[in-house]
């Protein structure tokens, strides 16, 4: 496995990803093309035999002093295998901030499980976040 940027051509690998990893709360093809094409987003990708298996991007906000971990997302045939772990600390270092901040869904328990173990913390609750007016657990860590 391998931890390289990602750019515009890995739209279609990424929008497969995401539809797999998300379903309803996929991104919109015009999020994708956005993360994957402006400027100062940290996009990485995790490779296996140059095909695309993980998926990271993050969003300094150097002003504010943290910067936002927008998606990360494994293939579901490579779960478990610190992929994700791997991702989220390659994009924590290229950040350039010493805080950053994510968020999971509040039923989604393997998610915070993996945040808490890389050393986030809960820091609030966001009350109806997603489309079907589930709850996120808003997530921080002082890098």
């Amino acid at each position: 496995m391998k931890i390289v940027s990602a750019n515009f051509l890995d739209l279609n690998a990424l929008r497969k990803l995401e539809k797999e990893s998300f379903g309803r709360d996929a991104w919109p093809l015009i999020d994708l093309i956005a993360v994957l094409t402006f400027a100062n987003v940290v996009r990485l990708k995790a490779t296996e035999d140059e095909r695309m298996i993980g998926f990271v991007a993050g969003d300094p906000h150097p002003r504010e002093g943290w910067g936002w971990i927008a998606t990360i997302a494994v293939d579901s045939n490579y779960r478990r295998r610190g992929i994700g772990a791997a991702l989220l600390s390659a994009c924590e270092a290229r950040l350039g901030v010493p805080r950053a901040r994510l968020t999971a869904r509040i039923s989604n328990e393997g998610a915070i499980r993996l945040y808490k173990r890389e050393g986030y913390e809960m820091a609030d609750v966001w009350k109806g976040y997603y489309s079907d007016g589930e709850d996120a657990m808003l997530m921080e860590k002082i890098l």
